[in-house]
């Protein structure tokens, strides 16, 4: 008979590793690339096209590709040696104008300057660090001062280019950053006024968001560089790119409007009726509580309409301007260079893409880090 005084031992099994197809690279792609008849089927369809597309591609950029030489003389004698890749030196003969438009090569140490400070101040303020506020001042405020010093000269010691002789990748960042830093307080102010009790200022926001959008952005480029002057006083005009950015900053507030009165609405009514528990006045109440919140909820909409715009810049050909596309269109024109277009267009696309994908990522890492939703 059993011993019932020394009661029953439970021994618990020891933990098994999970099943070996369920984990590392299998359990990966077990998951993400063959978890179904469907996905099975997209997966093979997608590794096919790309079996298709991808070697001939790296063997015509890479492989294959021409790069030395001042001329066409190197990648003529390569194509008719069958190699047949693509004709790099084109790109780096054109590099610094495709970069600087026509700016004088003594002074193109000013738009690397000026777009270095830019780009390392918006880099910073993805980081948390003490004085953070008054770099973001800084560059709302004195940096559009100070890189319109540099880039036009004229005071300083610094001598003055006209912006006909901007071009390139510089017109297209003038135009983009501007754009951007321009349209995002107006279209704040927009949307505000378009859901304020105001019935003047409710209907001319509305009016203003409404016609602006109800046209396209090259339709609103002609009109600030063909209609305009004939509606002002002779004699009085304004600078082509002046006009550009006007145009492209109002078009882009009236979609901005749109988007921050969309993160409005999202906030949840007890945040306005809390606010005004605590006697907050409206202007109080929104740049305290309310915007924070709704411009947090539409991140990803702002980056989106950012991104949008800067490769709208496109468009500025229209009023004469020669952006980055426009100057490489140009120089394929080149009776030196005539037949090259697909390293030109390739290289812009590959530019736009990294400038694109960059304001992504970095709209990603704001995003998760503002991120108060407590998910896990």
């Amino acid at each position: 008979m059993t011993d019932q005084s020394q009661g029953f031992v439970f021994t618990p099994t020891p933990p098994q590793p999970p099943p070996a197809n369920t984990v590392g690279v299998v359990g990966w792609l077990r998951n993400n690339l063959f978890n179904g008849v469907f996905n099975t089927i997209l997966t093979v369809v997608s590794l096919f096209l790309l079996y298709l597309v991808l070697p001939p591609l790296i063997d015509w950029a890479i492989v294959s590709a021409t790069i030395s030489g001042t001329d066409r003389t190197q990648c003529e004698a390569a194509e008719a040696a069958g190699a047949g890749g693509a004709c790099w030196t084109f790109i780096k003969v054109r590099f610094n104008q495709i970069l600087f438009g026509f700016y004088p090569e003594g002074e193109q140490w000013r738009p690397v300057v000026t777009f270095l400070i830019g780009f390392a101040g918006i880099a910073a303020t993805a980081f948390r660090f003490a004085g953070k506020r008054w770099l973001v001042l800084f560059l709302l405020t004195l940096y559009p001062i100070l890189a319109f010093i540099l880039l036009s000269g004229g005071v300083l010691g610094l001598a003055e280019v006209e912006t006909a002789k901007w071009g390139g990748l510089t017109v297209t960042l003038v135009v983009s950053v501007t754009g951007i830093v321009a349209s995002f307080p107006i279209g704040i102010a927009l949307a505000l006024g378009r859901r304020s009790k105001m019935p003047i200022v409710k209907s001319a926001c509305v009016v203003f968001i409404e016609v602006v959008r109800g046209v396209p952005l090259i339709s609103v480029l002609f009109m600030a560089s063909v209609m305009l002057p004939l509606f002002l006083p002779e004699g009085v005009t304004f600078n082509k790119l002046l006009r550009a950015l006007v145009g492209v900053t109002l078009f882009t507030a009236a979609y901005m409007a749109e988007v921050v009165r969309g993160g409005l609405q999202a906030v949840p009514k007890g945040q306005y009726e809390g606010a005004a528990a605590l006697g907050l006045g409206y202007w109080k109440m929104m740049i305290l509580i309310i915007l924070p919140q709704a411009l947090k909820l539409v991140i990803p909409s702002i980056v989106n309409s950012f991104i949008s715009l800067f490769k709208d810049t496109t468009l500025v050909y229209i009023v004469g301007l020669f952006d980055v596309l426009e100057i490489i269109r140009v120089s394929t024109k080149d009776a030196n260079w005539i037949g090259f277009e697909k390293e030109g267009y390739a290289f812009a696309a590959l530019m736009f893409w990294v400038f694109c994908f960059t304001m992504s990522r970095v709209s990603l890492r704001i995003e998760k880090r503002l991120d108060t939703s407590h998910r896990k």
